[in-house]
Protein backbone atom coordinates (compact mmCIF):
# COMPACT_ATOMS: atom_id res chain seq x y z
CA UNK A 1 0.00 0.00 0.00
CA UNK A 2 2.95 2.71 -0.15
CA UNK A 3 1.90 3.83 -3.46
CA UNK A 4 5.12 4.70 -4.60
CA UNK A 5 5.46 2.94 -7.73
CA UNK A 6 4.39 3.90 -10.86
CA UNK A 7 3.62 1.67 -14.08
CA UNK A 8 4.48 3.03 -17.76
CA UNK A 9 0.96 2.31 -18.73
CA UNK A 10 -0.75 4.98 -16.28
CA UNK A 11 -4.47 5.87 -17.06
CA UNK A 12 -6.57 9.09 -15.91
CA UNK A 13 -10.51 9.68 -16.31
CA UNK A 14 -12.28 12.36 -14.88
CA UNK A 15 -15.73 12.62 -13.90
CA UNK A 16 -18.39 14.66 -12.02
CA UNK A 17 -18.38 14.77 -8.15
CA UNK A 18 -21.57 17.06 -7.67
CA UNK A 19 -22.01 20.30 -9.56
CA UNK A 20 -19.09 22.10 -7.72
CA UNK A 21 -16.19 19.57 -8.62
CA UNK A 22 -14.47 16.97 -10.77
CA UNK A 23 -12.77 14.12 -9.93
CA UNK A 24 -9.57 12.78 -11.53
CA UNK A 25 -8.93 8.76 -10.73
CA UNK A 26 -5.46 8.02 -11.91
CA UNK A 27 -3.70 4.65 -10.94
CA UNK A 28 -0.82 5.62 -8.66
CA UNK A 29 0.42 9.02 -5.95
CA UNK A 30 2.90 10.57 -8.23
CA UNK A 31 0.36 10.54 -10.95
CA UNK A 32 -1.98 12.63 -8.86
CA UNK A 33 0.82 15.26 -7.78
CA UNK A 34 1.63 15.56 -11.40
CA UNK A 35 -2.07 16.31 -12.46
CA UNK A 36 -2.70 18.68 -9.59
CA UNK A 37 0.73 20.36 -10.08
CA UNK A 38 -0.09 20.62 -14.33
CA UNK A 39 -3.48 22.91 -12.82
CA UNK A 40 -1.92 24.62 -10.35
CA UNK A 41 0.80 25.70 -13.19
CA UNK A 42 -2.19 26.37 -15.50
CA UNK A 43 -3.93 28.45 -13.43
CA UNK A 44 -1.12 30.80 -12.49
CA UNK A 45 -0.07 31.27 -16.27
CA UNK A 46 -3.94 31.80 -16.95
CA UNK A 47 -3.96 28.72 -19.40
CA UNK A 48 -6.71 27.56 -16.90
CA UNK A 49 -10.41 27.79 -18.03
CA UNK A 50 -12.37 29.94 -16.34
CA UNK A 51 -14.02 28.65 -13.08
CA UNK A 52 -11.11 26.33 -12.41
CA UNK A 53 -10.39 26.62 -8.53
CA UNK A 54 -8.41 24.54 -6.09
CA UNK A 55 -7.15 21.07 -6.79
CA UNK A 56 -6.71 18.95 -3.75
CA UNK A 57 -4.91 15.78 -3.72
CA UNK A 58 -5.95 11.94 -2.52
CA UNK A 59 -4.70 9.13 -2.67
CA UNK A 60 -4.32 8.38 -6.44
CA UNK A 61 -7.11 10.97 -7.21
CA UNK A 62 -7.23 14.78 -7.66
CA UNK A 63 -10.63 16.71 -6.74
CA UNK A 64 -10.92 20.07 -8.70
CA UNK A 65 -13.41 22.60 -7.08
CA UNK A 66 -15.46 24.38 -9.68
CA UNK A 67 -16.81 27.47 -9.36
CA UNK A 68 -20.45 26.83 -10.09
CA UNK A 69 -21.48 30.19 -12.07
CA UNK A 70 -19.01 28.96 -14.75
CA UNK A 71 -20.96 28.86 -18.13
CA UNK A 72 -20.05 25.13 -19.09
CA UNK A 73 -18.56 22.51 -17.17
CA UNK A 74 -18.14 20.22 -20.05
CA UNK A 75 -15.37 22.60 -20.97
CA UNK A 76 -13.51 21.87 -18.11
CA UNK A 77 -13.80 18.71 -17.71
CA UNK A 78 -12.80 17.83 -21.23
CA UNK A 79 -9.19 20.31 -20.14
CA UNK A 80 -8.69 17.98 -17.21
CA UNK A 81 -9.24 14.51 -19.73
CA UNK A 82 -6.65 16.00 -21.99
CA UNK A 83 -4.43 17.72 -18.92
CA UNK A 84 -4.11 14.30 -17.01
CA UNK A 85 -3.96 11.81 -19.87
CA UNK A 86 -0.87 14.10 -20.57
CA UNK A 87 0.25 14.17 -17.02
CA UNK A 88 0.26 10.34 -16.22
CA UNK A 89 0.80 9.34 -19.41
CA UNK A 90 4.14 7.28 -20.31
CA UNK A 91 6.28 10.08 -21.16
CA UNK A 92 5.88 11.40 -17.86
CA UNK A 93 7.04 8.16 -16.05
CA UNK A 94 10.32 9.58 -15.48
CA UNK A 95 9.18 12.92 -13.72
CA UNK A 96 9.94 13.30 -9.79
CA UNK A 97 6.57 14.85 -8.44
CA UNK A 98 6.73 18.81 -8.55
CA UNK A 99 4.42 21.40 -8.12
CA UNK A 100 4.57 22.89 -11.42
CA UNK A 101 6.26 26.48 -10.29
CA UNK A 102 9.33 26.62 -9.73
CA UNK A 103 8.85 28.81 -6.75
CA UNK A 104 6.88 25.96 -4.77
CA UNK A 105 8.88 22.33 -5.85
CA UNK A 106 8.66 19.68 -3.63
CA UNK A 107 11.11 19.57 -1.08
CA UNK A 108 13.46 17.39 1.43
CA UNK A 109 12.32 18.01 5.05
CA UNK A 110 14.05 15.92 7.84
CA UNK A 111 12.09 15.38 11.02
CA UNK A 112 13.96 14.87 14.07
CA UNK A 113 12.33 12.09 16.15
CA UNK A 114 12.47 10.94 19.98
CA UNK A 115 11.55 7.25 19.63
CA UNK A 116 9.90 6.74 23.24
CA UNK A 117 6.17 6.01 21.72
CA UNK A 118 3.73 3.62 23.66
CA UNK A 119 3.65 1.68 20.83
CA UNK A 120 7.12 1.00 20.09
CA UNK A 121 7.80 -2.36 21.65
CA UNK A 122 4.34 -3.48 20.60
CA UNK A 123 4.69 -3.18 16.95
CA UNK A 124 8.60 -4.64 17.07
CA UNK A 125 6.68 -7.60 18.63
CA UNK A 126 4.28 -8.33 16.56
CA UNK A 127 6.81 -8.34 13.52
CA UNK A 128 9.34 -10.07 15.14
CA UNK A 129 11.97 -7.25 15.43
CA UNK A 130 13.93 -5.69 17.81
CA UNK A 131 12.76 -1.73 18.72
CA UNK A 132 16.23 -0.90 17.59
CA UNK A 133 15.57 -2.11 14.07
CA UNK A 134 12.03 -0.60 13.94
CA UNK A 135 13.90 2.31 14.66
CA UNK A 136 16.42 1.84 12.05
CA UNK A 137 13.47 0.98 9.39
CA UNK A 138 11.63 4.15 9.65
CA UNK A 139 15.08 6.70 9.37
CA UNK A 140 16.25 4.80 7.11
CA UNK A 141 13.93 5.50 4.18
CA UNK A 142 12.79 8.03 2.50
CA UNK A 143 8.98 8.59 2.76
CA UNK A 144 6.99 10.97 0.39
CA UNK A 145 4.04 13.13 1.17
CA UNK A 146 0.83 11.27 -0.95
CA UNK A 147 -1.29 13.98 0.57
CA UNK A 148 -2.57 15.92 3.81
CA UNK A 149 -6.17 15.81 5.65
CA UNK A 150 -7.29 14.28 9.06
CA UNK A 151 -6.34 17.44 10.32
CA UNK A 152 -4.57 20.69 9.37
CA UNK A 153 -1.10 19.47 7.93
CA UNK A 154 -1.42 16.25 8.95
CA UNK A 155 0.86 14.14 6.03
CA UNK A 156 -0.09 11.14 5.08
CA UNK A 157 3.97 9.35 4.28
CA UNK A 158 3.79 6.95 1.22
CA UNK A 159 6.72 4.24 0.90
CA UNK A 160 7.04 2.50 4.52
CA UNK A 161 9.67 -0.93 4.21
CA UNK A 162 6.93 -4.03 3.53
CA UNK A 163 7.10 -4.51 7.58
CA UNK A 164 6.27 -1.37 9.08
CA UNK A 165 3.43 -0.68 5.97
CA UNK A 166 1.73 -4.40 7.51
CA UNK A 167 0.96 -2.38 10.71
CA UNK A 168 -2.57 -2.23 11.69
CA UNK A 169 -4.15 0.58 12.90
CA UNK A 170 -5.51 -0.44 16.69
CA UNK A 171 -8.77 -1.82 17.12
CA UNK A 172 -10.24 1.17 19.50
CA UNK A 173 -8.69 4.60 18.72
CA UNK A 174 -6.97 7.06 21.44
CA UNK A 175 -9.38 9.60 22.62
CA UNK A 176 -6.50 11.67 22.58
CA UNK A 177 -3.33 11.58 20.69
CA UNK A 178 -0.18 14.46 21.17
CA UNK A 179 0.62 16.71 19.32
CA UNK A 180 3.96 15.96 17.30
CA UNK A 181 3.47 12.45 17.59
CA UNK A 182 5.10 10.34 14.96
CA UNK A 183 2.93 7.44 13.86
CA UNK A 184 2.48 4.36 11.74
CA UNK A 185 -0.85 2.37 10.68
CA UNK A 186 -2.74 1.30 7.33
CA UNK A 187 0.08 1.32 4.90
CA UNK A 188 1.33 5.15 6.20
CA UNK A 189 3.56 6.96 8.46
CA UNK A 190 2.23 10.75 9.75
CA UNK A 191 2.82 13.46 12.14
CA UNK A 192 0.29 14.70 14.34
CA UNK A 193 0.18 18.39 14.02
CA UNK A 194 -2.58 18.38 16.67
CA UNK A 195 -3.87 16.86 19.64
CA UNK A 196 -6.51 15.23 18.24
CA UNK A 197 -8.12 11.30 18.45
CA UNK A 198 -6.26 8.97 16.31
CA UNK A 199 -5.77 4.86 15.81
CA UNK A 200 -2.33 4.82 14.67
CA UNK A 201 0.46 3.08 16.29
CA UNK A 202 2.46 6.05 18.24
CA UNK A 203 6.45 5.10 17.76
CA UNK A 204 7.50 8.41 18.91
CA UNK A 205 7.65 12.15 19.16
CA UNK A 206 8.88 15.37 17.39
CA UNK A 207 9.57 18.76 18.97
CA UNK A 208 8.94 20.25 15.17
CA UNK A 209 6.15 22.26 14.49
CA UNK A 210 4.24 20.99 11.79
CA UNK A 211 1.18 23.51 11.53
CA UNK A 212 1.01 27.29 12.03
CA UNK A 213 -2.25 29.20 11.01
CA UNK A 214 -0.70 32.59 11.06
CA UNK A 215 1.28 32.85 8.43
CA UNK A 216 1.65 31.27 5.04
CA UNK A 217 2.92 28.53 3.82
CA UNK A 218 0.94 27.09 6.94
CA UNK A 219 2.48 23.77 6.76
CA UNK A 220 6.34 22.15 7.31
CA UNK A 221 5.24 20.17 4.53
CA UNK A 222 2.76 19.60 1.63
CA UNK A 223 2.12 17.26 -0.66
CA UNK A 224 4.64 15.65 -2.96
CA UNK A 225 7.90 16.56 -0.42
CA UNK A 226 9.86 14.13 0.66
CA UNK A 227 10.34 13.03 4.66
CA UNK A 228 13.46 11.63 6.27
CA UNK A 229 12.48 11.04 10.04
CA UNK A 230 16.29 11.52 12.49
CA UNK A 231 17.16 10.16 15.39
CA UNK A 232 16.88 12.85 18.06
CA UNK A 233 18.13 12.57 21.81
CA UNK A 234 15.27 11.59 24.62
CA UNK A 235 13.73 14.86 25.29
CA UNK A 236 11.01 15.86 28.30
CA UNK A 237 7.66 17.20 26.39
CA UNK A 238 7.22 21.10 27.08
CA UNK A 239 4.50 23.24 26.61
CA UNK A 240 0.90 22.43 26.10
CA UNK A 241 1.04 20.12 23.42
CA UNK A 242 -2.63 20.25 22.41
CA UNK A 243 -2.80 24.10 22.71
CA UNK A 244 -3.64 26.77 19.72
CA UNK A 245 -1.15 29.33 18.64
CA UNK A 246 -2.64 32.53 18.68
CA UNK A 247 -3.61 32.79 15.93
CA UNK A 248 -6.57 30.00 16.20
CA UNK A 249 -7.39 30.52 20.05
CA UNK A 250 -9.52 28.59 21.88
CA UNK A 251 -9.84 24.33 21.81
CA UNK A 252 -8.07 21.15 21.60
CA UNK A 253 -8.51 17.77 20.04
CA UNK A 254 -12.67 16.28 19.90
CA UNK A 255 -13.47 13.13 21.09
CA UNK A 256 -15.25 12.66 18.15
CA UNK A 257 -14.95 15.06 15.05
CA UNK A 258 -18.72 14.64 14.80
CA UNK A 259 -19.84 15.14 17.88
CA UNK A 260 -19.34 18.69 17.74
CA UNK A 261 -17.79 18.73 20.94
CA UNK A 262 -15.74 22.42 21.02
CA UNK A 263 -12.44 22.04 21.43
CA UNK A 264 -10.97 23.31 25.07
CA UNK A 265 -7.57 24.86 26.25
CA UNK A 266 -6.05 23.05 29.56
CA UNK A 267 -8.24 26.03 31.46
CA UNK A 268 -11.61 24.82 29.58
CA UNK A 269 -11.82 28.34 28.45
CA UNK A 270 -10.33 30.92 25.91
CA UNK A 271 -9.44 34.76 26.68
CA UNK A 272 -11.75 37.13 26.03
CA UNK A 273 -11.74 38.65 22.56
CA UNK A 274 -11.50 42.77 23.41
CA UNK A 275 -11.56 45.34 20.85
CA UNK A 276 -9.09 47.28 19.06
CA UNK A 277 -11.02 50.06 18.66
CA UNK A 278 -14.34 52.23 20.03
CA UNK A 279 -16.51 50.74 17.51
CA UNK A 280 -17.46 47.28 18.48
CA UNK A 281 -20.19 45.05 19.99
CA UNK A 282 -19.90 43.16 23.29
CA UNK A 283 -21.40 39.58 24.19
CA UNK A 284 -23.92 40.34 26.76
CA UNK A 285 -24.86 36.71 26.66
CA UNK A 286 -23.64 34.28 24.01
CA UNK A 287 -27.09 32.49 23.27
CA UNK A 288 -26.91 28.47 22.95
CA UNK A 289 -23.90 28.88 20.03
CA UNK A 290 -23.50 31.67 18.27
CA UNK A 291 -19.83 31.71 16.12
CA UNK A 292 -18.32 34.72 13.91
CA UNK A 293 -18.41 33.07 10.26
CA UNK A 294 -17.71 34.63 6.46
CA UNK A 295 -17.69 33.03 3.45
CA UNK A 296 -15.12 30.64 4.44
CA UNK A 297 -11.32 30.11 3.94
CA UNK A 298 -10.60 29.31 0.25
CA UNK A 299 -7.67 27.62 -1.20
CA UNK A 300 -6.44 25.61 2.18
CA UNK A 301 -7.97 22.44 1.35
CA UNK A 302 -5.02 20.83 0.27
CA UNK A 303 -3.11 21.29 3.50
CA UNK A 304 -6.05 19.88 5.66
CA UNK A 305 -8.15 23.13 6.52
CA UNK A 306 -11.71 23.15 5.44
CA UNK A 307 -13.37 25.65 3.72
CA UNK A 308 -16.04 26.43 7.02
CA UNK A 309 -17.72 29.71 6.74
CA UNK A 310 -21.43 29.66 7.09
CA UNK A 311 -23.70 26.72 7.36
CA UNK A 312 -26.49 28.66 4.96
CA UNK A 313 -24.28 31.23 2.81
CA UNK A 314 -27.67 32.15 1.11
CA UNK A 315 -29.20 33.79 4.37
CA UNK A 316 -25.90 35.18 5.56
CA UNK A 317 -25.47 36.53 2.09
CA UNK A 318 -29.36 38.49 2.32
CA UNK A 319 -28.20 39.63 6.13
CA UNK A 320 -24.62 41.07 4.50
CA UNK A 321 -26.91 42.76 1.58
CA UNK A 322 -29.78 44.52 3.80
CA UNK A 323 -26.90 46.87 5.69
CA UNK A 324 -24.71 47.19 2.86
CA UNK A 325 -21.85 44.95 3.58
CA UNK A 326 -20.43 42.77 0.78
CA UNK A 327 -21.51 39.24 0.47
CA UNK A 328 -18.96 37.09 1.86
CA UNK A 329 -18.52 40.22 5.16
CA UNK A 330 -18.11 38.29 8.83
CA UNK A 331 -21.72 38.09 10.74
CA UNK A 332 -22.87 36.23 13.91
CA UNK A 333 -24.28 32.47 12.94
CA UNK A 334 -27.14 32.22 15.37
CA UNK A 335 -28.08 28.55 16.15
CA UNK A 336 -31.73 28.11 17.75
CA UNK A 337 -31.22 30.80 20.12
CA UNK A 338 -29.28 34.16 20.04
CA UNK A 339 -26.94 36.13 21.46
CA UNK A 340 -27.80 39.50 23.58
CA UNK A 341 -25.55 42.22 21.89
CA UNK A 342 -24.13 45.65 23.51
CA UNK A 343 -23.30 48.30 20.82
CA UNK A 344 -20.39 50.88 21.88
CA UNK A 345 -21.51 53.19 19.17
CA UNK A 346 -24.03 54.23 16.07
CA UNK A 347 -24.79 50.72 14.21
CA UNK A 348 -27.57 49.75 11.93
CA UNK A 349 -28.21 45.54 11.79
CA UNK A 350 -30.52 43.49 10.03
CA UNK A 351 -31.45 39.58 11.37
CA UNK A 352 -32.55 37.38 9.24
CA UNK A 353 -33.97 33.77 9.33
CA UNK A 354 -34.62 31.68 6.70
CA UNK A 355 -38.28 32.71 6.47
CA UNK A 356 -40.62 36.04 7.27
CA UNK A 357 -40.32 36.32 11.22
CA UNK A 358 -38.45 33.54 11.60
CA UNK A 359 -36.38 34.96 14.91
CA UNK A 360 -37.32 37.38 17.71
CA UNK A 361 -35.53 40.19 17.73
CA UNK A 362 -35.44 42.83 20.43
CA UNK A 363 -33.63 46.22 20.94
CA UNK A 364 -33.72 48.03 25.18
CA UNK A 365 -36.57 45.12 25.38
CA UNK A 366 -38.69 46.61 22.14
CA UNK A 367 -39.45 44.13 19.75
CA UNK A 368 -38.29 45.36 16.21
CA UNK A 369 -38.75 43.94 12.59
CA UNK A 370 -36.98 40.89 11.27
CA UNK A 371 -35.85 41.03 7.91
CA UNK A 372 -35.02 44.59 7.30
CA UNK A 373 -32.76 47.26 8.45
CA UNK A 374 -32.74 48.71 12.51
CA UNK A 375 -30.69 51.69 13.60
CA UNK A 376 -28.84 51.19 17.34
CA UNK A 377 -27.71 54.31 19.37
CA UNK A 378 -24.48 54.04 21.55
CA UNK A 379 -25.37 51.97 24.77
CA UNK A 380 -28.47 50.14 23.26
CA UNK A 381 -28.69 46.27 23.69
CA UNK A 382 -30.19 44.29 21.07
CA UNK A 383 -31.33 40.75 22.11
CA UNK A 384 -31.79 37.66 19.34
CA UNK A 385 -34.22 35.50 20.95
CA UNK A 386 -35.41 31.73 19.40
CA UNK A 387 -35.07 30.65 15.88
CA UNK A 388 -38.51 29.80 14.96
CA UNK A 389 -38.16 28.74 11.22
CA UNK A 390 -35.02 26.42 10.86
CA UNK A 391 -31.83 26.36 12.97
CA UNK A 392 -29.95 29.29 12.08
CA UNK A 393 -30.29 32.87 11.59
CA UNK A 394 -27.52 35.44 10.63
CA UNK A 395 -26.62 38.50 12.49
CA UNK A 396 -25.09 41.32 10.20
CA UNK A 397 -24.16 44.44 11.29
CA UNK A 398 -22.65 47.72 8.56
CA UNK A 399 -19.45 47.57 8.18
CA UNK A 400 -19.46 43.51 9.37
CA UNK A 401 -17.64 41.79 12.17
CA UNK A 402 -13.70 42.91 11.80
CA UNK A 403 -12.46 40.22 14.28
CA UNK A 404 -8.83 38.32 13.51
CA UNK A 405 -8.29 36.83 10.31
CA UNK A 406 -6.87 33.29 10.81
CA UNK A 407 -5.77 31.95 6.68
CA UNK A 408 -7.85 34.64 4.97
CA UNK A 409 -10.81 34.05 7.28
CA UNK A 410 -13.04 35.07 10.26
CA UNK A 411 -14.40 32.09 10.68
CA UNK A 412 -14.90 29.54 13.15
CA UNK A 413 -13.91 25.93 12.31
CA UNK A 414 -15.49 23.48 14.71
CA UNK A 415 -13.35 20.36 13.95
CA UNK A 416 -9.83 21.83 13.41
CA UNK A 417 -10.34 24.84 16.51
CA UNK A 418 -9.59 27.85 13.94
CA UNK A 419 -10.79 31.06 14.54
CA UNK A 420 -12.80 32.19 17.73
CA UNK A 421 -15.01 29.00 18.38
CA UNK A 422 -18.44 29.75 20.40
CA UNK A 423 -18.72 33.58 21.16
CA UNK A 424 -18.70 33.87 25.17
CA UNK A 425 -19.77 36.53 27.88
CA UNK A 426 -17.64 39.51 27.48
CA UNK A 427 -16.14 39.15 23.87
CA UNK A 428 -15.99 42.30 21.89
CA UNK A 429 -16.14 42.12 18.23
CA UNK A 430 -14.92 44.80 16.20
CA UNK A 431 -16.79 46.34 13.20
CA UNK A 432 -15.57 47.58 9.92
CA UNK A 433 -16.13 50.82 8.36
CA UNK A 434 -19.75 51.11 7.67
CA UNK A 435 -21.37 51.86 4.27
CA UNK A 436 -25.33 53.03 3.74
CA UNK A 437 -27.58 50.39 4.57
CA UNK A 438 -30.66 49.00 2.35
CA UNK A 439 -34.22 48.97 2.93
CA UNK A 440 -36.06 45.75 2.58
CA UNK A 441 -36.14 42.27 2.07
CA UNK A 442 -38.78 40.58 0.16
CA UNK A 443 -40.84 37.37 0.79
CA UNK A 444 -38.63 34.63 1.70
CA UNK A 445 -37.25 32.21 -1.33
CA UNK A 446 -38.71 29.01 0.26
CA UNK A 447 -42.47 27.81 1.79
CA UNK A 448 -41.95 28.08 5.33
CA UNK A 449 -41.04 24.37 6.69
CA UNK A 450 -43.95 21.93 7.69
CA UNK A 451 -44.63 18.77 8.36
CA UNK A 452 -43.16 17.39 4.80
CA UNK A 453 -40.01 16.16 4.00
CA UNK A 454 -37.28 18.78 2.83
CA UNK A 455 -36.55 18.08 -0.72
CA UNK A 456 -32.82 18.15 -1.29
CA UNK A 457 -31.92 18.03 -4.69
CA UNK A 458 -28.52 15.71 -4.65
CA UNK A 459 -26.38 13.75 -7.99
CA UNK A 460 -25.64 10.23 -8.41
CA UNK A 461 -21.96 9.21 -7.48
CA UNK A 462 -18.86 10.01 -7.57
CA UNK A 463 -18.67 6.32 -5.91
CA UNK A 464 -20.09 3.46 -8.12
CA UNK A 465 -22.88 1.83 -4.86
CA UNK A 466 -25.35 -1.03 -6.56
CA UNK A 467 -28.66 0.06 -8.09
CA UNK A 468 -30.46 -1.11 -5.05
CA UNK A 469 -28.68 1.33 -2.61
CA UNK A 470 -29.67 4.39 -5.03
CA UNK A 471 -32.90 3.58 -5.04
CA UNK A 472 -33.49 3.36 -1.33
CA UNK A 473 -31.76 6.75 -0.95
CA UNK A 474 -34.13 8.51 -2.66
CA UNK A 475 -37.24 6.17 -2.28
CA UNK A 476 -36.60 6.62 1.94
CA UNK A 477 -37.58 9.67 4.08
CA UNK A 478 -35.04 10.23 6.44
CA UNK A 479 -34.51 11.71 9.38
CA UNK A 480 -31.93 14.08 10.66
CA UNK A 481 -30.38 12.78 13.83
CA UNK A 482 -29.31 14.39 17.40
CA UNK A 483 -25.50 14.42 16.44
CA UNK A 484 -25.86 16.50 13.98
CA UNK A 485 -23.71 19.86 13.80
CA UNK A 486 -21.67 21.67 11.30
CA UNK A 487 -19.34 18.98 10.83
CA UNK A 488 -21.75 16.66 9.54
CA UNK A 489 -25.76 15.66 9.14
CA UNK A 490 -26.29 12.16 10.52
CA UNK A 491 -29.38 10.67 9.05
CA UNK A 492 -31.25 7.68 10.26
CA UNK A 493 -34.53 5.73 8.64
CA UNK A 494 -35.96 2.72 8.89
CA UNK A 495 -34.89 -0.10 6.53
CA UNK A 496 -31.92 -1.73 5.74
CA UNK A 497 -28.44 -0.13 5.83
CA UNK A 498 -26.64 1.11 2.98
CA UNK A 499 -23.57 0.48 1.56
CA UNK A 500 -23.30 -2.99 2.49
CA UNK A 501 -21.91 -4.01 -1.04
CA UNK A 502 -20.54 -0.72 -2.26
CA UNK A 503 -16.28 -0.81 -3.16
CA UNK A 504 -13.68 0.34 -0.92
CA UNK A 505 -12.46 3.62 -1.59
CA UNK A 506 -9.10 4.79 -0.64
CA UNK A 507 -9.02 8.37 0.89
CA UNK A 508 -10.37 11.01 -1.22
CA UNK A 509 -10.89 14.82 -0.81
CA UNK A 510 -14.54 15.82 0.21
CA UNK A 511 -16.47 18.47 -0.64
CA UNK A 512 -19.44 20.57 1.12
CA UNK A 513 -22.76 18.33 0.35
CA UNK A 514 -21.09 14.67 0.01
CA UNK A 515 -23.15 12.46 1.18
CA UNK A 516 -20.85 9.44 2.57
CA UNK A 517 -21.86 6.01 3.68
CA UNK A 518 -19.54 4.74 6.63
CA UNK A 519 -20.17 1.39 7.36
CA UNK A 520 -22.75 1.46 9.54
CA UNK A 521 -24.95 1.87 6.73
CA UNK A 522 -26.66 5.59 7.84
CA UNK A 523 -25.77 8.10 5.34
CA UNK A 524 -24.07 11.21 6.54
CA UNK A 525 -23.85 14.83 4.80
CA UNK A 526 -20.71 16.67 4.87
CA UNK A 527 -21.18 20.31 6.13
CA UNK A 528 -18.86 23.39 5.71
CA UNK A 529 -16.51 22.18 9.02
CA UNK A 530 -16.41 18.49 7.46
CA UNK A 531 -12.96 16.85 7.14
CA UNK A 532 -11.15 17.60 3.79
CA UNK A 533 -10.64 13.79 3.38
CA UNK A 534 -12.25 11.01 3.55
CA UNK A 535 -12.25 7.41 3.55
CA UNK A 536 -15.96 6.94 3.20
CA UNK A 537 -17.20 6.10 -0.29
CA UNK A 538 -19.86 9.43 -1.86
CA UNK A 539 -23.08 8.12 -2.94
CA UNK A 540 -24.73 11.63 -4.31
CA UNK A 541 -23.87 14.65 -4.01
CA UNK A 542 -26.53 17.77 -2.87
CA UNK A 543 -26.19 20.35 -5.47
CA UNK A 544 -25.09 23.91 -5.33
CA UNK A 545 -28.68 25.50 -5.68
CA UNK A 546 -29.66 22.83 -1.92
CA UNK A 547 -26.89 23.68 0.36
CA UNK A 548 -28.41 26.51 1.85
CA UNK A 549 -31.46 24.18 2.82
CA UNK A 550 -28.72 21.73 4.94
CA UNK A 551 -27.88 24.59 7.44
CA UNK A 552 -31.56 24.82 8.48
CA UNK A 553 -32.40 21.13 9.32
CA UNK A 554 -32.81 20.49 12.96
CA UNK A 555 -32.87 17.24 14.72
CA UNK A 556 -35.65 15.41 14.36
CA UNK A 557 -36.44 17.21 10.75
CA UNK A 558 -37.79 14.63 7.61
CA UNK A 559 -35.39 14.67 4.64
CA UNK A 560 -36.35 13.50 1.25
CA UNK A 561 -33.54 13.55 -2.17
CA UNK A 562 -34.34 14.07 -5.53
CA UNK A 563 -31.81 13.22 -8.11
CA UNK A 564 -31.27 15.27 -10.57
CA UNK A 565 -28.64 15.64 -13.85
CA UNK A 566 -26.28 18.51 -13.92
CA UNK A 567 -27.99 20.00 -16.30
CA UNK A 568 -30.94 20.81 -14.08
CA UNK A 569 -28.43 21.57 -11.46
CA UNK A 570 -27.53 23.85 -13.39
CA UNK A 571 -30.95 25.51 -13.57
CA UNK A 572 -31.35 25.61 -10.50
CA UNK A 573 -28.41 27.09 -9.26
CA UNK A 574 -28.69 30.18 -12.09
CA UNK A 575 -32.86 30.78 -10.71
CA UNK A 576 -32.13 30.75 -7.36
CA UNK A 577 -29.05 33.38 -7.80
CA UNK A 578 -31.78 35.29 -9.96
CA UNK A 579 -34.43 35.42 -7.28
CA UNK A 580 -31.65 36.22 -4.42
CA UNK A 581 -30.48 39.22 -6.66
CA UNK A 582 -33.81 40.42 -6.71
CA UNK A 583 -34.62 40.04 -2.70
CA UNK A 584 -33.22 43.28 -1.26
CA UNK A 585 -34.25 46.31 -2.40
CA UNK A 586 -34.48 50.68 -1.54
CA UNK A 587 -32.47 52.26 0.91
CA UNK A 588 -32.61 52.57 4.71
CA UNK A 589 -34.24 54.58 5.71
CA UNK A 590 -36.66 54.86 2.27
CA UNK A 591 -39.34 53.18 0.62
CA UNK A 592 -38.01 50.21 -1.49
CA UNK A 593 -37.70 51.87 -5.15
CA UNK A 594 -37.60 55.33 -4.21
Amino acid sequence: MSGTGRSDAVTASVGPYGDSALLIDVDDAPSAHLVADAIGLAQATGAAPAGVDEAVVGFCTVVVHVDPDVDEIGVIEAWLTDLASRQAGPESAGAGPGRGSGADQPRRVDIPVTFDGPDLDSVATSIGRTTASVIDLLVGTDLQVAFLGFAPGFPYLVGLPPELASIPRRSTPRTAVPAGSVAVGGGFAAVYPQATPGGWMLLGHTALRLFDPDGPPYTLVRAGDTVRFSISPPSARTGDPGSFSSGSPGRDGDADPLTGEPKRTTSGRRAPLRASGTRFVEVLDPGLLSLVEDIGRRSVSGIGVPRAGAADPETMRLANRLVGNPDGAATIEVTAVGPTLGFSGDAHVAVVASAADGVSVCIDGHPVATDSVSPVQPGQVVAIGRVSAGLRAYVAVAGGMATPLVMGSRSSDMLCGLGPGPLMTGDQLDLGAPSRPHGMLSHPLDPAPGSAPTVIQVMHGPHRFPRSDRHELVARVWTVGDASNRIGIRLDSEGRPLGADAPETMSTAMVTGAIQVPRDGNPIILMPDHATLGGYPVIACVIAADLAKLGQLRPGDKVRFAPVDRQTARHEHLRRERILAGRVSGWFPTEAGT
